[in-house]
C-alpha cells in the first residue's frame, strides 16, 4: 500500500519533535562533560595540594611548633622539680643551723660541766652540806639547761667500744671482760641533736696474754 501523504502541519510538528529529541540529547552529552571536567579539575586540584610547598611548609612549621611546646613543657617540668630541690635543701639547711647553732656555746659550757662534776667528787666528807648542796644544784641547773637544748651525755661503762662515739685513752688486759669493752669513762661525751660534739674518752679492755 502506498504511504499516505502528510500534510505541511504535520511535518512541521514531525520536524519540531525531531529537532527537540535533539536538543534535550546534547544538553545530556553537555551534562555528563561538565560532571567529568568537575571531577578532573578536584582531582587536579588534590594532586596539586600533596605537592604544595606552602602547605608542606606549613606542615613543618606545624611539627616545629609542637616540638617547641614540648620541650617547653619538659623545661617547665624540670624547672620547677629543680625549685622544689632548692626549697628542700634550704628547708634542710635551715633546720641544721637552727638545731646545731649552739654547737659552740654547748662546747664551751661542757668545761664548766666537767668541773663542777670533779668539784662534787672531790668534796670531802667535812664539807658543809650547804657547800655540797649548792654544787649539785648548779650542775643539775646546767645539765638540765644543755637536756633542754638537745644535748645528751655518753656513759659508754661496760659497753663494746664504738670508735665513733667514744676515744681510747688506753688499752688494758682484763680477763674478766669481753676485748675492746669499755672498763673505765675518764671524761663523758655530748651529742647535740644526734652530731657528736665530744666524744667520750675511755679505757679499753683487751684480750689478756
Amino acid at each position: 500500500m502506498a504511504k499516505e501523504s502528510q500534510t505541511p502541519l504535520e511535518d512541521e510538528l514531525a520536524r519540531q519533535e525531531q529537532e527537540a529529541e535533539v536538543s534535550e540529547q546534547s544538553a545530556e552529552e553537555r551534562l555528563v562533560e561538565d560532571e567529568l571536567d568537575g571531577l578532573i579539575n578536584d582531582e587536579a586540584v588534590l594532586e596539586g595540594s600533596v605537592g604544595n610547598p606552602e602547605a608542606d611548609m606549613l606542615a613543618a612549621q606545624v611539627e616545629e611548633l609542637e616540638q617547641s611546646l614540648a620541650e617547653a613543657k619538659d623545661q617547665a617540668l624540670r624547672a620547677a622539680a629543680e625549685a622544689q630541690n632548692v626549697r628542700r635543701r634550704a628547708e634542710q639547711e635551715a633546720e641544721k643551723a637552727r638545731k646545731f647553732a649552739l654547737e659552740k656555746f654547748v662546747k664551751d659550757l661542757l668545761p664548766v660541766v666537767d668541773s663542777l662534776e670533779k668539784a662534787l667528787e672531790s668534796m670531802q666528807e667535812g664539807a658543809s652540806d650547804a657547800h655540797r648542796e649548792g654544787v649539785s644544784m648548779t650542775l643539775k641547773m646546767q645539765l638540765d639547761a644543755l637536756t633542754k637544748s638537745g644535748v645528751e651525755s655518753i656513759e659508754p661503762q661496760g659497753e663494746p667500744f664504738d670508735p665513733q662515739v667514744h676515744e681510747a685513752m688506753a688499752m688494758v688486759p682484763n680477763p674478766e671482760l669481753e676485748p675492746n669493752t669499755v672498763m673505765e669513762v675518764m671524761q663523758k661525751g655530748y651529742l647535740l641533736n644526734g652530731r657528736l660534739v665530744r666524744p667520750a674518752m675511755v679505757i679499753v679492755s683487751q684480750k689478756a696474754n
